[in-house]
């Protein structure tokens, strides 16, 4: 791929309950190489669609056209939601807070900032990348989830330990 075009990487989410278990993954396209994916013990669809976008746009240096089965993503971007939330002291139409805002700022922060584009499929419709990023996703939704950050002075010393008595 010649380095004017953009990078081609599909997103989703996945949630077993909603709430419930969540997974979200990217993968490059064609081949689906690179990618990546994580999960969280309690989330919900919509919030895993968003942070499958977001580590894609961390992980991945350049121009991307982001390609997601998500109309909530895919229709904030090319209807500027976000512009009028920000405006609004995220705020939506009805003047309550705008669901998910912790991961939508810093998402809206680096669209502004890179400027991906973004294109809608239809989701469980066939397309290879996309069924790709939704088998990561429905895994990464199993766990395991990151460990319990255990600060290491909680932890024996390995000296200590007799292994046999």
């Amino acid at each position: 791929m010649s380095s004017d075009q953009p990078t081609v990487v599909f997103t989703d989410g996945a949630c077993a309950g909603n709430p419930g278990r969540g997974g979200w993954a990217w993968a490059v396209a064609p081949g689906g190489e690179p990618n990546g994916s994580g999960g969280a013990a309690h989330s919900t669809n919509q919030r895993m669609e968003l942070q499958a976008v977001l580590e894609a746009l961390q992980s991945l240096p350049g121009q991307l056209t982001i390609v997601s089965d998500s109309t909530y993503v895919v229709h904030c971007f090319r209807d500027r939601w976000w512009a009028k939330w920000k405006s609004n002291g995220w705020k939506n139409s009805q003047k309550q807070p705008v669901a998910n805002t912790d991961i939508w700022m810093p998402l809206v922060d680096l669209v502004i900032e890179r400027q991906p584009t973004f294109r809608w499929v239809k989701g469980h419709s066939g397309d290879p990348m996309n069924d790709l990023v939704d088998r990561l996703a429905v895994a990464a939704s199993a766990g395991p989830f990151a460990p319990l950050d255990v600060p290491t002075t909680a932890l024996p010393d390995i000296a200590q330990i007799t292994l046999f008595d």
